[in-house]
């Protein structure tokens, strides 16, 4: 973790330690076996590579659904999911530690195991894993900005 963190808004959608799994439309996906183990919402200016909001985690203290809060992006997680590019950005007060940062990827590698099993279940078809970490800035790069008249997620979840 190298170059200097980038600030990015946040809107959290699902508070550290809820089991309801919501999107980016506020919309129910699915209720999880196991609670959340960050604060996950998405930035609301940018689009990732599967079509929704860029999606953030925020470390600290439970945030409250709905909560806007700007916080700096020091990394991210590269996800694949149904064989897209599903980047996660890891927004926090301050540098996430060593600990932090592999107790996130060993998270994501669980979820993309889940989510494989999950989209088995559903007949989505395509890769689900988790790539490891890159710069926030190389994830905000893959992003585009949300257009005007965004109408929502094109894939659904």
């Amino acid at each position: 973790m190298n170059a200097s963190p980038l600030e990015v808004e946040v809107v959290i959608e699902i508070p550290r330690g809820s089991f309801l799994k919501r999107g980016s439309t506020g919309r129910i996906d699915f209720i999880s076996p196991l609670p959340c183990p960050y604060n996950y919402g998405s930035v609301p200016n940018y689009l990732g590579q599967e079509g929704d909001l860029l999606d953030a985690l925020v470390l600290g203290p439970r945030l409250a659904a709905g909560t806007r809060i700007r916080s700096l992006a020091w990394g991210a997680v590269i996800l694949a999911d149904r064989g897209m590019t599903d980047d996660k950005l890891v927004c926090a007060a301050q540098a996430p530690t060593e600990k932090q940062r592999r107790a996130v990827l060993r998270f994501f590698a669980f979820y993309a195991r889940c989510k494989r099993l999950l989209n088995f279940w559903r007949g989505s078809p395509g890769r689900n894993a988790c790539d490891g970490w890159c710069e926030a800035a190389e994830a905000i790069a893959r992003a585009d900005p949300i257009p005007e008249r965004w109408p929502g997620p094109r894939v659904g979840f």
